[in-house]
């Protein structure tokens, strides 16, 4: 005779789970009791003008404001071209004749910006007095267009 598949592990396993599902379809039986209506209006939820959830429907006489769909601008606004660049002040601290650069130390904050000898009008020294202006390099500000005052 063969020994019986139903072990006591197994039929405490199947009672548990029997009991569980028992209890849920008890739970909800009390839920579907207790609810006050449960339809479609107390499920919903909206948004007032500043952005917040409400429950009550937005108030169809506040007038709207009106948005014209060309002042919307997507991706990064264009930058518009001034019609004369801001010309620097500073003084020339390192000058490299034979390579072709150097550096020039501005007089407002101390910043030091490089130069490229194609970037010059004028020729300059070291500790030659030079007006520039700003261009952005690969490797920050660089003076271009630099003249000797």
């Amino acid at each position: 005779m063969a020994k019986s598949q139903e072990t006591f592990n197994k039929k405490e396993k199947e009672k548990k789970r029997l009991k569980k599902r028992q209890d849920k379809l008890l739970k909800k039986d009390e839920r579907k009791a207790n609810s006050e209506g449960g339809g479609l209006e107390n499920m919903m939820a909206y948004l007032d003008e500043f952005g917040n959830i409400v429950d009550t429907p937005p108030d169809p006489t506040i007038k709207k404001k009106k948005i014209i769909a060309d002042n919307i601008e997507l991706g990064v606004p264009k930058r518009e071209e001034a019609g004369e660049a801001e010309a620097n002040e500073g003084k020339v601290t390192f000058y490299n004749e034979s390579k072709g650069y150097g550096f020039i130390k501005d007089g407002r904050n101390s910043e030091n910006y490089f130069f490229h000898v194609n970037g010059l009008i004028d020729e300059v020294k070291e500790n030659d007095t030079v007006s520039y202006e700003l261009e952005r390099g690969q490797k920050g500000m660089n003076a271009v267009k630099v003249r000797k005052i």
